[in-house]
């Protein structure tokens, strides 16, 4: 429930100017999640989101490697140039890359720090991610296969 619920709010965050927790909330509720803005607030914490000013000179909630920091935003630049393809088993994602380029790859992924990965491990051009449960690791896939484009 609780990573459904994360998997949700980042989703969220990323499609829509959400300045408040109480925005966030009842964005929520309306997609059926029985939420409080307490457990909004652990949630903003345990996802570790930050408010990022937008053009227009706006707040809005953004996970870190959205809203600072170059060191992640060049990770996230070498994982779209590097990835070739991804594909799962039961709870594990398996990420083909350039050869050389897996470790490159799974840092960036560390970086993300998104709480459906339990780890992640590399060898030369394929990457292996460990998610908490096989639902998630299909919705890796799919959030991999758009990071990437």
């Amino acid at each position: 429930m609780k990573y459904s619920r994360h998997e949700k709010i980042l989703e969220l965050i990323e499609k829509e100017v959400i300045e408040t927790q109480e925005e966030l909330a009842e964005k929520l509720k309306a997609l059926g999640m029985d939420v409080t803005q307490a457990t909004v607030s652990r949630d903003i914490k345990e996802l570790r989101l930050v408010k990022a000013m937008t053009e227009d000179g706006r707040y809005r909630y953004a996970t870190i490697s959205h809203g600072e920091g170059t060191v992640s935003a060049r990770l996230m630049n070498i994982f779209s140039e590097a990835f070739i393809s991804c594909d799962y088993a039961n709870n594990i994602v398996v990420i083909k890359t350039l050869p050389g380029m897996a470790q490159a790859v799974a840092s960036a992924l560390d970086a993300l720090k998104w709480p459906e990965v339990v780890g992640t491990i590399a060898g030369d051009d394929t990457s292996m991610v460990v998610c908490r449960a096989e639902k998630l690791a299909e919705e890796l896939v799919n959030k991999l296969n758009r990071l990437a484009k």
